[in-house]
């Protein structure tokens, strides 16, 4: 039987899967693991995508998940971009995204430096042989390898040392990111890290992660899967295949899109029960899960959110619609919280913009002055 939604269905239901609407405070891992992941290219915005998911979360709860209890693992995943996921889920990842990923990792390296895959299973048994008494920087994670590598990993290391020289391993899932030592970042022994895991079927690895995506952003396409997971068409086509089974299509007003076959009661009876908006950070989950972004905001202020060279702004999300961006910034022993509407704001918008600024300001510590621009 056909099923057609409209676009206010359609977010209500990401709103729903993205913690948006939740009525009880869900663990961390939910949070992170419901949404695919939380982007951590940048700390602070990913510590304000937590919040803007559950108001009465600090700072000091999301730094003990991550490295005191080591709930959650820091990583880099989809799109090589840095990652907030549950740690019990590392593996599938790990299983899912690893074949495009060192593909892309080999050739890259080839073509740049004549490195040979040998030579880069060389450089990751280094980087582990290195890591082996404990976290280190990339300087001193730097200075322990080149020794032990070969010519020309060391000509790569010379011209991109960075996160480059421990993808591999990343990719592969023997390390992982260990907490910040003055400023800088560290790595870790995932084996060492993380709770004891079992070997990952890759199969059953993308078989997850496109139930994942699809549980968090559908209705949505294969193209779209693409663009959020970075794996190749070709590639992605044969698990879109794999579950087909278990896919529904689905006509957002009137554009054809897929969900999982068990999200379809869900979708169809989506509401949000009244407005919701939420300030989101910068690179926010919700935002990222979908290669058209019309659905989100409108064309004429596209380039306002979606900016040059992968930039994304914070958003005023009002009912799954971006409306508007914002800043924030510390003034003595305040915090001024800089709105930026698209258009004039209705009185109710506004007083739902006063009750963000009040618990931003909680989060960080700090009174939250609100500003209209």
């Amino acid at each position: 039987m056909k099923l057609s939604v409209n676009r206010a269905q359609a977010a209500a239901f990401r709103l729903a899967r993205h913690h948006f609407l939740d009525r009880k405070p869900a663990p961390l891992a939910a949070l992170c693991g419901d949404t695919g992941g939380i982007q951590a290219q940048v700390t602070a915005a990913a510590e304000l995508a937590l919040w803007a998911r559950r108001h009465d979360l600090t700072r000091a709860a999301i730094h003990e998940a991550l490295w005191e209890r080591r709930t959650l693992v820091k990583t880099s995943l989809m799109r090589q971009t840095l990652h907030w996921v549950p740690a019990s889920e590392f593996a599938l990842y790990i299983a899912a995204l690893k074949r495009s990923r060192l593909a892309a990792l080999r050739r890259i390296m080839a073509k740049y430096a004549a490195v040979t895959a040998k030579e880069i299973d060389e450089l990751n048994g280094a980087i582990v042989a290195a890591l082996g008494r404990g976290p280190l920087s990339r300087r001193e994670l730097a200075e322990r390898i080149r020794p032990r590598v070969s010519k020309n990993v060391r000509k790569w290391m010379d011209m991109a040392w960075s996160v480059m020289t421990v993808r591999g391993a990343l990719v592969e899932g023997l390390i992982c990111y260990g907490p910040d030592r003055d400023a800088e970042v560290t790595y870790v022994l995932a084996e060492r890290w993380l709770p004891k895991r079992k070997r990952m079927d890759e199969r059953e690895a993308k078989r997850f992660l496109l139930c994942r995506y699809l549980g968090a952003f559908g209705p949505a396409t294969l193209r779209d899967f693409c663009k959020w997971s970075g794996i190749p068409a070709a590639e992605a086509s044969a698990v879109w295949d794999d579950i087909q089974s278990e896919l529904v299509e689905v006509f957002v007003d009137g554009a054809p899109a897929w969900l999982l076959r068990r999200d379809r009661a869900a979708l169809e009876h989506a509401s949000t029960e009244g407005t919701v908006l939420r300030l989101l950070p910068n690179f926010d989950a919700f935002l990222l899960g979908h290669a058209e972004k019309d659905h989100l905001v409108d064309a004429r202020h596209y380039k306002k959110v979606f900016r040059n060279q992968g930039w994304i702004s914070p958003v005023v999300l009002l009912d799954g619609r971006a409306i508007g961006t914002w800043a924030h910034s510390r003034e003595g022993r305040k915090v001024q919280l800089e709105v930026r509407l698209f258009r004039k704001a209705a009185r109710a918008v506004r007083s739902l913009l006063e009750e963000e600024a009040v618990s931003l300001g909680d989060f960080l510590g700090a009174p939250a002055r609100l500003r209209l621009v």
